[in-house]
């Protein structure tokens, strides 16, 4: 009797660690009724993606596929704090310094990852419920339905760090109404709550305490098929009063954005928000001042050229745009300013739009010939 005790307690014990393992994870993966749900963990680090991360969410996107009782796919972080505040910036940046392949293996496998969201032929829910910035962008963007809260804090700001707006930006951005997505890609301009939905970023709009209520009655929907899907998320969005009142934050500049951000070259909007002189251009020209001069150059020719893109053909390109910066110097210099430091003030080379030439921002786009993307 002592030895089967024994036993029961060994088991016990196993069973409480593999309890304590799995919540410790940092992304959960399970099924719900007919729902795949994905879960960001990592809450200390606001949900921000490692490569094991989406190493692990890739396969399983793809085997929800495949299933025939799989009928949809939900994603939301935990924390209360952030969907997803990024891509783990400081792990990219170690393994650059040493040439660590962590810098090709990252940028492949989360570059994969986002196609896999955007062809995915189940529907996608993102609950995009606080931070959502750079790489929580490309995990909720491009699938079929992204839910904003009063709580969503939008933001592309990879140009204040020596990058671009990656994850699939140059394909989504250009496809914003009017020249939003330039404006939100050069300056960073972050977009708060129901600004997320106006801006077309979000497709709906429900209060943050609702989710869990939201996400209880779409895993409880018989066969669901998308119309099923988007007229449940449309009953609660409907319901949301919500800052309903408020204007959309960027109304009153849009004219003003539309001429402005529509330029062909950097120099020429930084021209044209000179002689605006109004206080809202000042206030960008200040903002892009600050960006590393190579990335506003990189982003804007990025977003020209995804605006005839395929999202694969986006995705490829930017791949060769990540090891270009990879290489470079204003990545590591705006990462140590912003993130490690915190010091603010990158000391970028070259320092000035005008010194970033069409050579070196040609050679960025360049084939990689055997080592492009193969999605």
């Amino acid at each position: 009797r002592l030895r089967a005790l024994n036993r029961l307690q060994v088991i016990f014990q196993h069973l409480k660690m593999s309890k304590q393992t799995d919540s410790a994870a940092e992304v959960l993966l399970e099924k719900k009724g007919g729902a795949g749900i994905i879960t960001l963990n990592r809450p200390k680090a606001l949900n921000a993606l490692n490569l094991p991360m989406i190493q692990k969410m890739y396969p399983q996107i793809k085997t929800w596929e495949q299933d025939p009782d799989t009928f949809l796919i939900i994603i939301k972080g935990t924390g209360g704090k952030a969907f997803c505040a990024g891509g783990d910036i400081r792990a990219i940046t170690e393994a650059g310094k040493v040439g660590d392949k962590l810098i090709q293996d990252f940028f492949i496998g989360e570059y994969r990852l986002n196609n896999a969201i955007g062809t995915c032929k189940k529907p996608y829910v993102a609950l995009i419920d606080g931070i959502t910035m750079g790489g929580g962008v490309g995990v909720s963007v491009h699938g079929h339905f992204r839910v904003a809260t009063e709580k969503t804090v939008f933001a592309m700001p990879e140009t204040a760090i020596g990058l671009f707006p990656d994850v699939g930006g140059g394909y989504f951005l250009p496809r914003l109404s009017g020249k939003i997505g330039y404006y939100l890609a050069l300056t960073g301009c972050r977009l708060k709550g129901r600004d997320v939905l106006k801006a077309g970023i979000a497709t709906h709009f429900v209060e943050s305490e609702k989710l869990p209520a939201l996400e209880k009655d779409l895993i409880a929907l018989k066969s669901p098929s998308k119309e099923k899907i988007a007229d449940l998320l449309n009953s609660y969005h409907m319901k949301c009063t919500i800052d309903q009142e408020k204007e959309f934050s960027l109304d009153e500049h849009m004219e003003k954005i539309n001429s402005l951000f529509s330029a062909n070259s950097m120099e020429e909007i930084v021209k044209k928000l000179k002689q605006d002189g109004s206080p809202f251009a000042m206030k960008q020209l200040e903002t892009i001042n600050k960006m590393s001069p190579t990335s506003l150059k990189l982003t804007l020719r990025q977003l020209r050229e995804g605006a005839s893109m395929s999202l694969q053909e986006v995705l490829r390109m930017e791949y060769r745009l990540s090891q270009a910066c990879m290489k470079g110097h204003d990545f590591y210099e705006g990462v140590r300013a912003v993130l490690i430091d915190k010091d603010q003030s990158p000391k970028w080379k070259p320092a000035a739009l005008e010194e970033v030439s069409d050579e070196f921002v040609d050679n960025c786009f360049k084939p990689l010939g055997n080592d492009d993307l193969k999605l």
